[in-house]
């Protein structure tokens, strides 16, 4: 009988750990539990997550002939003054996101980016700017990796006026992403698409 019991026991054990290392597989890591320490690293990447699994998905969902749409005055209720010479297109809204992420997340991790950073802007290509945001995402999580307890609020000499930290300078650059996808958003809906995070 005990032997029997130790055997059940056993089995049980094996098929949690085998549940456990499956929903590993699938992304599905668990959450800390609240009153848990973790390392700066890891909380920031994690909101870097959140905007890349929300902006790379709408980036990709916008067709190819789209890349070049912006809003304009002929979209708008007739006589309503607004000025629309220089709003981004789709393609420029992606590319300034990439671009920018490498700037930020370069400054707080002193990595050179391996990409010709002003080149980014000027692509037009749907393949060519989906594959330079994911690049510069990918980018960012390898510089977040950078950031330790002793270093976060370390104050950072940059271009851009105010008090600026490797934490602080981390954070704007996902607040900077969501801005832009938000306009993003409204692009897809200007043309009949549904913005993947919203169809869920």
């Amino acid at each position: 009988m005990h032997s029997k019991m130790m055997f059940a026991c056993c089995l049980l054990g094996i098929a949690a750990l085998t549940a456990q290392a499956q929903m590993g597989n699938s992304g599905g890591a668990a959450t800390p539990a609240p009153g848990t320490i973790v390392p700066p690293s890891s909380a920031l990447d994690a909101q870097l997550t959140l905007i890349e699994m929300e902006m790379m998905p709408a980036v990709k969902a916008m067709p190819a002939e789209k890349f070049s749409f912006a809003p304009s005055q002929a979209i708008f209720v007739p006589g309503q003054k607004a000025e629309f010479a220089t709003v981004l297109t789709f393609a420029q809204q992606a590319t300034h996101v990439a671009e920018a992420n490498y700037f930020f997340y370069s400054s707080i991790s002193g990595l050179k980016p391996d990409v010709d950073m002003k080149a980014i802007l000027k692509l037009t290509n749907k393949d060519d700017v989906v594959a330079a945001l994911a690049g510069s995402f990918a980018f960012a999580h390898k510089a977040i990796a950078t950031l330790t307890p002793s270093n976060s609020f370390e104050v950072l000499k940059i271009e851009e006026p105010g008090l600026w930290t490797r934490a602080t300078l981390a954070s704007f650059g996902v607040a900077h992403a969501f801005d832009h996808y938000g306009q993003m958003v409204e692009y897809l809906r200007m043309n009949g698409i549904v913005p993947p995070a919203s169809a869920k």
